[in-house]
């Protein structure tokens, strides 16, 4: 049932999606031509006379754009089940969508030139106006994001309310199965409908969170015989491999659905994945993208290029912050503090002094507490406001530091906290940063370590330049102040 839904609702988008790239290529060219706002616009290589192009000579290239974006739409998997795709990723695709085919139908009729696209054989390729595409494509991003969010907006209401529902079994009482129960009872829009839990280690009748375990392992094939699941999810111990081998085998016998949790969450906590090693497949620990030679290049160039054009348009306050620290208390306007950066090496970390001068003993080994005599007035505003932050840019330059990434820590809280806090070392195999997704979520100063870690490593795993542009924008309007800073 659920598989006949999935594909109904496939063949809707594409339905779909057909008429909205109609829409958008038709609304495009009353935009261009008939609104006014382009009537002396330049068409590919000439100049067009709007009165001379007729609309059948355009909407006949229909015929190849509605494919070409259907293709791509199933390229950039836009036909993924919603359930398993979140918005903003669902956005970044419909993105990439249409950035690719503007550039593929800009450089088709570039190179078609002086041949005709249309079936009246009147108008050549480069006729055909590229800010028409240009408007085409912002339009149908819009369309397509409308689309997908009603849609989504549906199915979570009919889900909610019993409807398109996806009958689950879960093999195994474990640790991975409570976690998989948490989720879809936090997420009714899912649709997931847990029937219960098989396991040979625990008596019927056990629950969690209202679900039970209904038996052991070998009602199994009497559950199947009756052909009421969509799907098996195993979420066997790690000790229960044997097991593991015989449950798939009967699953795939009955030709029901089958996924396998693994119960090892406390080691691979977010976003392993998969290597094929010549038919071999290896689980990779951690997903860590800057790991990757283009990445890690594209981001410093990003840095070197954003850490010159943030020192230029922040000179003038450094040097008003320079005399303002210089007058206000007697030491150094800049001082250095060792901090361990990426692969564990450490750096000096430069910062506006904000308090009185102490010795390196004292300073290495103390958090700054609410009303610290230590600080001095200005000092108290340069922390709220995190200017004192300023001089990192010249790390940032130099490649001690990134513009976004994981704070920095001192080297004594780095040896406290790696014993502490499990996995907190794994920051270190990015390059800190000046702002970082913990940061932009109110995790500084004087906050849970823990929960600063949790946010550094799904920002590591999930690195993107897109979210990079997001945690920067995020601290510009509200990442600047800092209530915690003391």
């Amino acid at each position: 049932m659920i598989k006949d839904n999935q594909k109904r609702l496939n063949q809707l988008h594409v339905a779909l999606d057909m008429l909205l790239v109609a829409a958008a290529y038709v609304l495009s060219w009353f935009v261009f031509f008939r609104s006014g706002l382009f009537s002396n616009e330049t068409g590919g290589f000439l100049e067009i006379s709007i009165e001379s192009h007729r609309p059948s000579s355009y909407f006949t290239i229909l015929i190849f754009i509605i494919p070409l974006y259907l293709v791509l739409n199933v390229f950039f998997k836009l036909y993924t089940p919603k359930r398993v795709q979140g918005k903003y990723k669902e956005f970044v695709n419909i993105l990439k969508v249409n950035a690719m085919g503007i550039l593929i139908l800009s450089l088709s009729f570039w190179l078609l030139n002086d041949k005709t696209i249309d079936f009246s054989g009147t108008m050549p390729a480069k006729d055909l106006p590229r800010r028409m595409l240009f408007i085409f494509s912002v339009i149908n991003v819009v369309l397509q994001t409308l689309e997908r969010n009603l849609i989504r907006l549906l199915l979570r209401y009919l889900r909610a309310k019993g409807y398109n529902q996806k009958h689950i079994l879960l093999i195994g009482y474990s640790d991975a199965a409570k976690g998989y129960i948490d989720r879809a009872i936090s997420n009714p829009e899912w649709g997931y409908k847990i029937r219960g839990i098989l396991d040979d280690n625990k008596e019927r009748g056990l629950e969690y969170k209202g679900i039970k375990v209904i038996g052991h392992i070998d009602n199994l094939e009497i559950i199947l015989t009756q052909n009421t699941l969509d799907e098996i999810a195993i979420t066997l111990r790690l000790d229960e491999y044997d097991k593991l081998k015989r449950i798939v085998s009967k699953c795939e016998k009955s030709g029901v659905h089958t996924k396998f949790i693994p119960d090892y969450n406390n080691i691979v906590p977010t976003s392993p994945y998969m290597e094929d090693l010549h038919g071999l497949p290896v689980i990779h620990i951690r997903r860590v993208p800057l790991n990757n030679t283009f990445n890690f290049v594209s981001k410093r160039i990003i840095d070197i290029i954003g850490g010159v054009i943030g020192l230029i348009i922040f000179s003038p306050v450094m040097i008003l912050t320079a005399l303002a620290v210089k007058c206000s208390s007697a030491g150094p306007v800049i001082y250095n503090q060792e901090r361990v950066g990426l692969h564990n090496k450490p750096f000096k970390m430069y910062k506006f002094r904000s308090m009185v001068v102490q010795s390196d003993k004292s300073e290495q080994k103390a958090w700054t507490t609410k009303d610290d005599m230590r600080v001095t007035a200005f000092g108290k505003f340069i922390r709220r406001t995190s200017i004192d932050e300023l001089p990192q840019i010249i790390n940032i330059i130099k490649g001690d530091m990134s513009i976004v990434g994981p704070r920095p820590e001192r080297p004594f809280f780095v040896e406290k906290f790696k014993e502490e806090i499990p996995r907190y070392m794994i920051k270190h195999q990015v390059r800190p940063g000046l702002t970082g997704w913990a940061q932009v979520n109110g995790y500084r100063g004087d906050t849970s370590i823990t929960k600063r870690i949790e946010h550094d490593l799904y920002y590591i795993e999930n690195w993107s330049i897109g979210f990079d542009i997001k945690i920067i924008f995020l601290t510009i309007f509200k990442g600047f102040i800092n209530k915690n800073a003391y």
